[in-house]
């Protein structure tokens, strides 16, 4: 093999890739919005069992708020992961 040559991943060979893709947007924007809105009643919750003296669901809801916030974190680092190890691996 000489330095011209690349090696690329084939994403023709897959049936329906560019299907595949869009499937796998809508699954990633679908999960940024359960977390988002997991995130908004976890917070609303918390805040409220807060104030009422509720520290049993507080502390529940203070669990939800950081699970959510990890969830969003992962989902939304899983695109630019696979764009990453895309790239990198276009370059080798």
């Amino acid at each position: 093999m000489t330095r011209a040559q690349t090696v690329r991943p084939d994403f023709d060979a897959v049936a329906a890739s560019d299907q595949l893709s869009q499937i796998i947007g809508a699954l990633l924007t679908i999960g940024l919005i359960a977390a988002v809105g997991m995130l908004i009643v976890c917070a609303l919750t918390w805040a409220i069992a807060s104030l009422s003296g509720a520290w049993h669901s507080a502390a529940r809801a203070r669990a939800g708020v950081l699970v959510a916030l990890g969830g969003a974190a992962l989902i939304g680092g899983a695109l630019a992961w696979t764009n990453w190890l895309v790239h990198t691996g276009s370059t080798l």
